[in-house]
């Protein structure tokens, strides 16, 4: 089957046959329809989140399964499905205490002395986040996978096992914004924009959207975004602390950028919350001691959500709560993938979608 490997840092992903190992006991191979392409997958191209290679990446499949190990229970042959980065085993600490997006066991990955799920003749190809979805197919643990109805679009339905539902994770999980509240969304890409969508559903009173680029604070505006701030024009901080008169209750940061990770802080009112969605490869950020003690600030990171939540976002999908069209910039071809990863680097895309078979 033909897969996009990462083989070093900064090169184009290569267009290789790879092959695919039998599927396990618990273990499904998914045909690939559409993938999402994500910043993520761009830190790693980048070196900024560093990840042994070769490597296939992606991690925001839509496909459906074609062969099934004899004891997997949760799908069958013929199935839709999203694939998921928030793996979990279901037994350790953090699944029985309610948080399977933290998992950290190893119950869900092949161990060393195993043939790997996917090589190049002798050589072992790893997959990013465990799926490794820029790939005619995967092989993946069940607990990977999350049903869908067959008449869900494939395409959007990419996009919700990771940045859609991370975004509307952040507001409904982490921050809990609350009817009334005001916010502030540092970067309207497909994340921030998500955010944006589930702040509006959570009632919020004010909602600010914060980008460099017009026609993206122009979409946020039509998601429910309450005012907009062009940082392109200068520091936005001042102007979010004229518009709620003294500071947001809470911030999002939705780039993966240290100085963005820093403004939110400064935008938050005493009392307040400033989260922090975007940070992985973003590096440090600074926290004015004062500031943050005196006023009593709370910072908060979010991860990728459980499997209930894919299903709870993609109902509202489906009942028009969310908009996910509007937030697909561009398909691409599998072969164009490397197009697809340059055009996320240079701001072009909110959510591109590469598409296989």
């Amino acid at each position: 089957m033909k897969a996009a490997v990462l083989r070093a840092i900064g090169e184009p992903l290569r267009i290789e046959d790879v092959t695919l190992d039998a599927p396990k006991l618990r273990e499904v191979v998914v045909r690939i329809a559409a993938v999402g392409v994500c910043h993520s997958d761009l830190h790693v191209l980048e070196g900024s989140l560093p990840n042994p290679l070769p490597m296939v990446l992606g991690h925001e499949p839509a496909g459906i399964v074609e062969r099934v190990g004899s004891e997997v229970r949760h799908v069958a042959v013929g199935d839709h499905v999203i694939g998921c980065l928030s793996m979990f085993c279901g037994t350790c600490e953090y699944c029985m205490g309610g948080r399977p997006y933290l998992c950290e066991d190893e119950a869900t990955r092949r161990r060393a002395d195993e043939p790997p799920r996917l090589a190049n003749g002798a050589e072992a190809i790893g997959q990013f986040a465990n799926l490794g979805a820029f790939a005619e197919r995967i092989l993946v643990h069940e607990n990977a996978l999350v049903r869908i109805r067959p008449d869900v679009a494939l395409d959007r339905a990419a996009l919700i096992g990771c940045g859609v539902t991370t975004g509307l994770g952040a507001v409904f999980n982490r921050a809990r914004v609350r009817a009334g509240q005001s916010v502030v969304v540092i970067g309207c890409g497909g994340i921030g924009l998500s955010v944006v969508q589930g702040c509006r559903i959570a009632g919020a009173g004010k909602i600010i959207a914060v980008d460099t680029v017009p026609w993206k604070l122009d979409l946020a505006t039509r998601l429910g975004a309450t005012g907009v701030v062009n940082a392109g024009e200068g520091n936005p901080v001042p102007p979010i602390v004229a518009m709620t008169a003294g500071g947001v209750d809470v911030a999002f940061e939705a780039i993966g950028n240290a100085k963005t990770s820093d403004q939110i802080i400064q935008a938050t009112r005493p009392g307040g919350t400033a989260t922090i969605i975007g940070g992985l490869g973003s590096g440090p950020f600074t926290i004015s001691s004062g500031s943050f003690v005196t006023n009593e600030i709370a910072i908060k990171g979010v991860s990728s959500r459980r499997a209930n939540d894919v299903v709870e976002v993609l109902q509202m999908v489906q009942d028009g709560r969310i908009d996910v069209k509007s937030l697909i910039t561009k398909k691409y071809g599998h072969e164009q993938i490397n197009e697809a990863l340059e055009d996320l680097e240079h701001g072009k895309l909110l959510m591109g979608i590469s598409m296989w078979n």
